[in-house]
């Protein structure tokens, strides 16, 4: 059984910038529920199917399939009226790699850093630009994110 074990955090300042290349990635929802995500994920020429299931909010179980760009198109634009736009950052930082996600489109402006680890207890060390946890809150969640945009929180 697959496991991602992810704590996520909001990025504070600019010091990212510039450590990795962006890829664009485009992800489609069908399903934004807390037990279960149902997603279809484009990046470059390659596209997935992911469905996920709530075990904390720390862990989930996580089901990735390929599937033909084509069919991830055909069901993005005819399943997925909820979509996020995004450049993905790998940077490596003392021994684990940090995804940094810049949104665009209704997210835009936000910015967060994510970083899987084996198990819940994993120690690591945070880079001076990873700011407050957000690993707690389902708002940051791509998911929520999807349905509930940044742009239309309340400031």
């Amino acid at each position: 059984m697959a496991l991602e074990i992810e704590r996520r955090f909001v990025v504070s300042g600019d010091g990212w910038r510039g450590l990795a290349p962006g890829v664009a990635y485009r992800q489609g929802y069908l399903s934004v529920e807390k037990e279960r995500t149902v997603r279809v994920r484009v990046v470059g020429e390659q596209a997935w199917l992911t469905l996920k299931g709530n075990i904390s909010d720390i862990s989930r179980h996580e089901f990735e399939y390929p599937i033909p760009l084509a069919d991830a198109q055909t069901i993005m634009a005819a399943m997925c009226p909820m979509l996020v736009d995004k450049l993905r950052h790998r940077i490596e930082y003392r021994g684990h790699v940090w995804e940094v996600d810049e949104f665009f489109g209704d997210n835009a402006g936000l910015v967060l850093a994510e970083i899987e680890l084996p198990a819940e207890d994993t120690p690591f060390d945070k880079p001076e630009w990873v700011g407050e946890e957000v690993t707690h809150d389902g708002r940051y969640t791509n998911a929520h994110l999807s349905r509930t945009p940044y742009s239309r929180w309340p400031k």
